[in-house]
């Protein structure tokens, strides 16, 4: 995650797309192994989701293909804001998946914090910030980090 000591008020587009992008990469390894965990992957993605697997699933791909967009166009804050937040939703999604294959105090923790991290990412990139409030994205940074340490004591991640 971003170190946000001496951060300045404003950032260049360049430089929020690092934060969005490592935020979008963090969320989107955690729904990796989530997935992994809950014994599943973007391969069971289904076309019309039925089942939560396949709706996390189809996340977790839809998201790699964002994520992998990032590289390929003009740095968007709002673009790539909206790819952080389309990547914390598949690890919540995963994590939903996981915690309902787990019933332990640490996967309801983690499904908590992984569903705060995207509520703070969606937060990060809606209204009138559009990806630019720096406020906003160290919230957002936080609270992946809190997501992340949550899925690791979960057993999710290593």
């Amino acid at each position: 995650m971003t170190e946000w000591e001496d951060v300045p008020s404003a950032l260049s587009a360049e430089e929020l797309r690092k934060v969005h992008s490592t935020r979008a990469q963090s969320a989107y390894d955690r729904a990796v192994t989530t997935c992994r965990h809950a014994g599943f992957d973007r391969d069971a993605a289904e076309i019309v989701p039925r089942s939560p697997v396949g709706r996390a699933a189809g996340a977790l791909h839809l998201s790699a293909d964002s994520i992998a967009a990032l590289t390929e166009r003009t740095a968007d804050p709002a673009a790539d804001a909206r790819c952080a937040r389309n990547a914390a939703a598949a690890a919540a999604l995963a994590a939903q998946v996981a915690q309902s294959r787990d019933d332990s105090g640490e996967a309801l923790t983690a499904l908590r914090a992984a569903l705060a991290a995207s509520r703070a990412a969606a937060v990060a990139a809606g209204g009138t910030a559009a990806g630019r409030d720096v406020s906003l994205n160290r919230a957002a940074d936080d609270a992946e980090a809190h997501a992340v340490a949550t899925a690791r004591e979960a057993g999710w991640t290593r």
